[in-house]
Formats: structure tokens, C-alpha cells, sequence
């Protein structure tokens, strides 16, 4: 395997070492294979709301496994979850289930394009929105953790017509679009970044967002992989009240396993094969197992007080910062909600710009001096941790005094 691993990050190069190996998972914590156990705020990067190897999760999976792993033909439990999915996110009239995150904007784009029949779009610096050729420019996630801001092996003709803007700035955005909306079919913005590290929208940036799409007739696409169903039974659409035209969903849905979708409006969704001429296709989409495992996940999450681990991810976000003030370091702790990431940076992150201003030497021994403590955070400066309804105030409290011990030393 390329780096011994099977996605970069876990390569541990941006942070040194090399990478562990996990053998299991319980609650809120991991375990690897020399015994080891650690507070996990990485959760498979997100989806594991509800932590590792829930009960009443794994006991959905195993009872579907045994009446078959896939068909390649439709079963009910793909329109039950769909069902779901459009009652917590109104503006998926219908929608398509596919088998990752890359996936779901991939098809996204493509619907956006045969929709408006125009063929630029617009992106945001350091905003990740999976590994296709025409999204992977000035990406964040991994190709920020590595310093490389496009991939080798994207041909020029696959990025030409995609328009890279800094987030949060409206006039950037207004420029862009007063000279190229004629061409543009979409403008696709995680609401809520997670992989240049959490950043979030200031300045109803998405809000203006929408009413100069609606303006010009630009379709907005909400990348809410991350952040669907992170903070509320729905996404940062409904929090934020932005309708968007298309929306991306990702391994939440599948209460952690391969799984994706997009939906939008019925006229939108129409163009999507068979009853359009946008070709997307998969044989395991809706696969059996990823489905039962995320109908089980949203089914309980539709119940769950959200506040929980909103207010204990404030709980400890507000300590770190506190103690980082009185150590007087260098850091900012940005958090929205249940999401937040330690940069080792002064002042407001608000762009791809600021976050790459981060000390990832500094983050490096921070996140050492964590493991060696039984702490797992992202092995990257720029990639969002997460809580789960199975982190406890134990966790938490015990987090914040070895965050204590470890800053004074960096």
C-alpha cells in the first residue's frame, strides 16, 4: 500500500511517526493492537455520532448481513431511508443513494451542469469535496496536510472551468460572478468547512450566497457530507435557514459505512437517468447493510438531544482556549457546534488563508504529547475532530487536564 496505508492522512507524515493501528472500537473509545485504548475525537472522521460499536447499530447490521450482503436490484429499506432523509433536509424532494461522499458531489456537479446546460463552477479555497479530477484544486483534507494543492495526474482540461474563491469573502464572490455568471452553473461551499479545519460561515456568507445564486440563476450546492445531521437532525440548511438547490450527504447516513446521496428538487432531480439524460449509475448504491446501519442511526438521532454534545464540545473548546490564554500560546480553538479543531495560530480562522498561517510543526507535538496520553486527534493541523453521544463528561474532563500538561511543554 502507498505509505502503508489506504488514505494519506494515516500516514501520520504531516504529524511524524507512524501510524497505529487499531484493533476495535467501544463507545467513545479505540483500542489498537499492542492494547492501547484512546479517547477517540476522529470517530471514522465524523460519522460515528453515535460512537463506535453501538448496540442497537451493529445488532441492525448483523440481522441484515444475513439475508444478503447486496441484490444490484431495489429493496424497500432504500425508500425508508429516503423518506427520512427528505423529513429532515424539505429541499431533497427526491433523491439518489450512492456509495461515498466523492461520489455524491461528483454526481452533484454533473446534475448541476445538465440542469443549467453551462459548464463552470465555483469552489472555495482548502473546501474538500471528495477526489474527482474537476474538484480537486486548492482542496483541503489531505491535499492541504501534505502541502499539495492540486493532484498530479488532473489534466488542466478537467480544472478549467472550475473558479477557486476564498470563503467567506462575499466580494470575491460578487466579482466572479459579475464577470462569468453567463458560463457558471454552480457554486458548491461546505457551510460549515471541515477540511482546512473547521471554519465557519461569518457574515451570513451564506445567505448572500443564496440570494445572488437566485439572482443570476446559479444553482447552490451545500456539501453537507460533514455536517449533515452533525448538529441537528437535518444539516446546517435548516439551522441556517439556506435552502439549497442540491445537497450532498455522505457515511452519516450510513451510520459510518460506504454510503452517500444527493438530492434536490423534483425538476432538478428529473434530469437524473432514467427519467433524464444525466447518466449516474452503481451497483452497490443502496447496498443493504449500509442502509439498515444508517436507517438505525438517523431512527435514533431523530430522537437524540443534540444539545448533549454541542454544550460538552463547548465545555471543552472554551477550557482549551482559556488555558491556552493563561499559558499565553499562540492557539485558536475553532468550533461550531459538536466540530472543532486546535490551530496553532492567533486570532479568527476564517479562510484557507488564515488556517494555513498554523504552526504544523507546533500541531505535530502537540498531537504526539495527546496520543502518548490516550488522546486521538486528527493526525493533521487541518482536519476537524468530533464528539460523539458516547463521549461522557469523564472524557472530557480528563481531555482538558492532559491538554493542560501537554501545552506547556510546546
Amino acid at each position: 500500500m502507498p505509505g502503508g496505508v489506504n488514505s494519506p492522512v494515516r500516514a501520520f507524515k504531516a504529524v511524524g511517526g507512524n501510524p497505529v493501528f487499531m484493533k476495535n472500537g467501544k463507545g467513545s473509545k479505540i483500542y489498537d493492537i499492542d492494547g492501547n485504548s484512546y479517547i477517540d475525537y476522529v470517530l471514522s472522521w465524523g460519522p460515528l455520532i453515535l460512537g463506535h460499536a453501538h448496540k442497537q447499530v451493529i445488532s441492525s447490521i448483523v440481522k441484515t448481513a444475513a439475508s444478503g450482503t447486496s441484490f444490484g436490484a431495489p429493496s424497500v429499506s432504500e425508500n425508508e431511508i429516503a423518506q427520512l432523509i427528505k423529513s429532515a433536509m424539505p429541499s431533497m424532494e427526491k433523491l439518489r443513494l450512492v456509495n461515498s461522499g466523492t461520489e455524491a458531489t461528483m454526481s452533484a456537479i454533473r446534475l448541476a451542469r445538465s440542469y443549467t446546460g453551462k459548464d463552470k463552477i465555483v469552489k472555495f479555497q482548502g473546501a474538500y469535496h471528495g477526489h474527482s479530477d474537476g474538484l480537486l484544486v486548492e482542496a483541503g483534507s489531505g491535499a492541504a496536510t501534505l502541502g499539495v494543492p492540486t493532484s498530479s495526474g488532473v489534466p488542466k482540461s478537467s480544472v478549467v472551468d472550475t473558479i477557486i474563491l476564498p470563503f467567506n469573502d462575499m466580494k470575491k464572490v460578487e466579482s466572479a460572478i459579475a464577470a462569468n455568471h453567463k458560463k457558471i452553473a454552480a457554486i458548491i461551499i461546505e457551510p460549515v468547512c471541515g477540511n482546512m479545519g473547521v471554519v465557519a460561515p461569518i457574515n451570513k456568507f451564506l445567505q448572500k450566497l443564496r440570494v445572488i445564486t437566485r439572482q443570476y440563476g446559479i444553482l447552490l450546492i451545500f456539501d453537507e457530507v460533514m455536517t449533515g445531521f452533525r448538529f441537528c437532525f437535518g444539516g446546517v440548511q435548516n439551522m441556517q435557514k439556506v435552502k439549497p438547490d442540491i445537497t450532498c450527504l455522505g457515511k452519516i447516513i450510513g451510520g459510518g459505512m460506504p454510503i452517500g446521496a444527493y438530492g434536490a428538487s423534483k425538476r432538478i432531480m428529473d434530469c437524473v437517468a432514467p427519467l433524464g439524460s444525466m447518466y449516474q449509475a452503481g451497483t452497490l448504491s443502496g447496498n443493504p447493510i449500509a442502509v439498515a446501519c444508517g436507517l438505525k442511526t438517523l431512527r435514533i438521532l431523530k430522537k437524540a438531544d443534540y444539545n448533549k454534545i454541542n454544550s460538552l464540545c463547548a465545555k471543552l473548546c472554551n477550557a482549551m482556549q482559556k488555558i491556552a490564554k493563561d499559558k499565553r500560546k499562540k492557539i485558536t480553538v475553532s468550533r461550531f457546534h459538536s466540530m472543532f479543531t486546535v490551530f496553532f495560530t492567533d486570532g479568527l480562522v476564517s479562510d484557507y488563508k488564515s488556517a494555513c498561517l498554523a504552526r504544523t510543526d507546533k500541531y505535530a507535538d502537540y498531537f504526539s504529547a495527546m496520543m502518548e496520553n490516550g488522546i486521538y486527534f486528527a493526525p493533521s493541523q487541518f482536519e476537524a475532530n468530533f464528539l460523539s453521544f458516547a463521549h461522557t463528561k469523564k472524557d472530557i474532563e480528563y481531555t482538558i487536564e492532559v491538554f493542560n500538561s501537554v501545552i506547556t511543554d510546546i
